[in-house]
């Protein structure tokens, strides 16, 4: 019996058998449907990590105060022997390859303004910002070029801080108070949006000596350096570290490269999506021992055809075929029907739930099918085996 018969002969049986069939498909569409879902919610989780990762640029290295082995946040490690200063950020500016390095402090005050007044997190910083973070001026400029020598009571509001203190009117020219301080607004930011849960919209930046006076500070939280996109990370950490130990007559601060956070983020991220993987494999095992369950029981039932195709000269390995066939018909089409089901359900959850990032895992939606297409063949062996063993006569007997 050649194969297209064999295929005729296994879909009349399937589809003679409709509720049986669509019970046996349902475990595999929902298994892999649900690979498909969590697989595309995991990788979506991954590339929205990552992008807001590097929506600053993919040319930074950050340094902290303090020797660390492991990466921390901003002004995770304070204790120092000779803390970072807005001096050294000068001194690394004049690195060969280096574009900018701009002294960051971060804090939170109370500003006020034509009677209203909110908290609002204040970033001191240079004018070098909107270079090193990609930042762009919606009105007015940014910082003057002489903030860090000269730091004047300049501030520059975020998008949302103008909205709040100032609604739709100019806030330029205009001063508010921060702190205890008066400042003068020169600027706007355009609307940045937020970084894992960080409103970078609700921020003012005002110049770096101001900040640490504001907040009682003789160290900088880090040190932010922008480099040439033609050198390589290490030479310029080589050049960062020998120019810091010269300084500080040896290694108390930390050297982080975007590369390194972005790798190891990278990793986690790989690992949470195999897990979310796995975690719907679960379901295709399930629909595996189903199309098993299916498969022996329909040998059982089946005897009388069994022993009529033996008894009119069918061979074993045409039984063997047969049987397989099923299986792997079975299994394809829940693969199929998983897949297309997944899609549509990430497509629908893409559209409700914007805030949802979801990204389809092509990668793992072929695996699964491949998974599926193998389920067919393991779960269809041994019921095969079986029915292509049993005899004309004892099949004819048993029924």
């Amino acid at each position: 019996m050649h194969w297209p018969d064999l295929l005729r002969l296994a879909t009349r049986s399937i589809t003679s058998h409709k509720q049986r069939s669509a019970l046996t498909t349902l475990g595999l569409i929902i298994g892999i449907a649900a690979v498909v879902i969590l697989t595309s919610i995991g990788r979506g989780v991954h590339r929205f990590v990552l992008s807001e990762f590097t929506q600053f640029g993919t040319h930074l290295i950050a340094i902290y105060p303090g020797k660390t082995s492991t990466f921390g946040l901003s002004g995770a490690t304070f204790s120092t022997v000779r803390p970072l200063s807005i001096g050294d950020a000068a001194s690394l500016q004049q690195l060969d390859q280096v574009i900018a390095a701009m002294p960051v402090i971060q804090g939170n005050a109370r500003i006020e303004a034509d009677k209203r007044q909110r908290r609002a997190n204040i970033f001191g910083v240079s004018s070098a910002l909107p270079l090193v973070w990609q930042f762009k001026i919606q009105s007015g400029r940014f910082l003057p070029d002489d903030s860090l020598e000269n730091p004047r009571a300049f501030v520059v509001l975020g998008n949302k801080v103008q909205t709040e203190l100032f609604g739709t009117s100019s806030s330029l020219g205009k001063r508010i108070r921060i702190g205890e301080d008066r400042f003068i607004v020169v600027g706007v930011m355009e609307a940045k949006g937020q970084m894992l849960g960080f409103d970078l919209d609700d921020s003012v930046y005002i110049p770096c000596g101001k900040a640490m006076e504001m907040f009682d500070r003789q160290s900088l939280m880090e040190i932010d350096v922008l480099y040439d996109s033609s050198a390589a990370s290490e030479v310029i950490e080589q050049r960062i570290k020998r120019r810091l130990i010269a300084r500080h007559g040896f290694e108390d601060f930390t050297i982080v490269t975007q590369n390194q956070m972005l790798k190891k983020m990278d990793s986690v991220l790989r690992i949470l999506t195999l897990a979310i993987a796995a975690l719907g494999g679960i379901s295709l095992l399930v629909g595996s021992v189903g199309i098993l369950t299916i498969m022996t029981i329909a040998v059982s039932e089946r005897f009388s055809e069994i022993g009529l195709l033996r008894a009119i000269g069918a061979e074993r390995f045409v039984i063997f075929r047969l049987f397989l066939s099923e299986a792997l018909l079975l299994s394809l089409t829940g693969g199929i029907g998983g897949i297309a089901l997944g899609i549509l359900a990430t497509q629908l959850m893409a559209v409700s739930i914007p805030a949802l990032p979801v990204q389809l895992a092509w990668n793992y939606i072929l695996l699964a099918f491949f998974i599926s297409f193998a389920i067919g063949i393991a779960s269809g062996v041994v019921p095969a085996i079986k029915a292509s063993r049993l005899s004309p006569l004892d099949a004819l007997r048993a029924e």
